[in-house]
């Protein structure tokens, strides 16, 4: 691995865009501990969530910006001088991306672009003065052709959020391969944690085991329980995206555990871990939560990670279950 880009005072510097999301503090997170200098992009005048990071982040610097707008990216990275950016911010939620396509497309996918220009832009003459990274996605592969995924898996996505990253995918290989920039795609496999957001189905499980032992809730009500997942810990694939940006050369790399689980093994899990062993009269399946076109199986082979960057998931699957519904019971106890 390279050392790159360290300033004057022998830090780096981070720009994270998405730095409310759950990959966002977590990452911010990872890169405050190494010693970097960490900046975020946060769109709107009362972003709801501006809090959120002051409190947890104080030493982060919070730039206004938005990803369709070139002239706040301009700016932020005029402000910021990154070595390092981190494009997380998307409409990353798949079920709202069918009610709302046309949004999607222009953050999600119009927005990588413009990050990337504006990155571009911003390096004028050394094109891999700024490391890239672009939070690709497993949905990308959708109708899979074949399992379990790998980098060169051919991409059917099956939602305008998996259409929209796979333009993004696409626009960061094309920058990478005619502008010589420094530009990786992360293609991650589901990723969850206690700050998953709770329209999420795994978050919306958790919540509610957590709700249903204390009393608080009668029912828990899904979609889809049969399709598979691959499914790991938000803060160990953070640590790809960092590993990604310490390489000579750019590239793009499958992030995954390598597992599937169903929907249902995640709520067999989560009420085990409460001591229900028979949830059947707990939960209730309603059509309206099934998806217009379902990705039925999504499994990562991240063996390219592993060889490359040395990388690994470090928490299991029951123990991230375990994680996110012991957060909700205290989250709940606390009147949160």
């Amino acid at each position: 691995m390279s050392e790159h880009g360290a300033g004057s005072e022998g830090r780096r510097t981070a720009l994270i865009t998405g730095i409310t999301g759950q990959d966002g503090l977590y990452l911010a997170e990872l890169l405050l501990a190494k010693g970097y200098d960490v900046h975020g992009v946060i769109r709107g005048q009362n972003n709801p969530k501006r809090d959120l990071v002051e409190t947890l982040l104080p030493d982060v610097t919070l730039h206004a910006g938005d990803l369709t707008d070139m002239s706040s990216l301009i700016r932020a990275l005029r402000d910021s001088d990154p070595d390092e950016v981190y494009n997380l911010g998307a409409v990353s939620f798949v079920a709202y991306s069918w009610e709302n396509a046309a949004h999607t497309a222009d953050v999600t996918a119009k927005g990588a672009l413009t990050m990337l220009e504006a990155v571009r832009l911003h390096c004028g003459d050394d094109p891999r003065r700024v490391r890239f990274y672009q939070a690709s996605s497993s949905e990308m592969f959708g109708k899979v052709e074949e399992s379990p995924q790998h980098e060169r898996t051919l991409l059917w996505p099956r939602s305008p959020y998996g259409v929209s990253k796979v333009f993004g995918h696409h626009m960061t290989i094309n920058y990478r391969e005619s502008y010589g920039m420094h530009a990786s795609s992360g293609i991650l496999f589901n990723h969850e944690s206690p700050r998953r957001g709770p329209e999420f189905v795994t978050r919306k499980i958790s919540q509610a085991v957590a709700a249903i032992h204390l009393g608080r809730q009668d029912e828990l009500v899904l979609g889809n329980l049969d399709a598979r997942r691959d499914w790991g810990f938000a803060g160990d694939y953070v640590e790809a995206m960092w590993l990604m940006l310490q390489q000579d050369e750019p590239d793009d790399y499958v992030i995954a555990t390598g597992e599937a689980h169903s929907v249902r093994d995640f709520v067999t899990a989560a009420f085990g871990h409460v001591g229900v062993d028979d949830w059947s009269g707990l939960v209730r399946q309603d059509p309206r939560f099934l998806r217009p076109a379902e990705v039925d199986r999504l499994v990562g082979d991240a063996s390219k990670a592993r060889a490359v960057l040395g990388w690994k998931p470090k928490v299991g699957f029951d123990e991230l279950v375990a994680m996110m519904v012991d957060a909700d019971i205290a989250a709940l106890k606390a009147g949160w």
